[in-house]
């Protein structure tokens, strides 16, 4: 086994990532430490591999849903232009972990370690693109005097 206290994280939370809406910050540092958990949990034994990547597996498709539910919410009510393609972005995700959890319970080959760091790369990606796009229309639609703190903290 390998000691998991000489394996750095597979994901870093930088304050580039962050949108400067709180509540949807701390739900990216909450996706940012579930993926972290995933990856600690490839690096163990194979016997308890399947237990825990199964337990936090089911932990971070319910989180990516109650996230995405959030942003979504979020994005309908300041009127974001692009909510359809942000919608989009978000169903595809879930239905690759979906996919992917389903054929690991099926006892599928799937790679954990593999699955965890194309979930990192989503996760940033989407952050460092779709979401500063969102984040920078409410911070333009808030200068303007369209958008109020009230209306932007869920």
């Amino acid at each position: 086994m390998i000691n998991m206290d000489d394996n750095p994280d597979i994901v870093i939370w930088d304050e580039k990532y962050a949108t400067g809406i709180h509540l949807i910050d701390s739900q990216h540092k909450e996706l940012v430490s579930l993926t972290n958990e995933l990856f600690h949990a490839c690096l163990g034994e194979e016997e308890t591999l399947e237990g825990v990547f199964k337990e936090t597996m089911e932990r971070m498709v319910n989180y990516v849903r109650f996230h995405f539910g959030a942003e979504q919410v979020l994005l309908q009510r300041v009127g974001y232009p692009d909510y359809h393609e942000h919608k989009r972005q978000h169903d595809t995700m879930v239905l690759k972990i979906l996919e992917a959890v389903k054929e690991y319970n099926e006892g599928k080959q799937l790679v954990p370690n593999q699955f965890v760091r194309t979930l990192r790369d989503w996760i940033l990606g989407h952050i460092a693109h779709y979401d500063k796009l969102y984040s920078s229309y409410i911070a333009a639609q808030k200068e303007k005097g369209l958008l109020s703190d009230k209306e932007i903290n869920v």
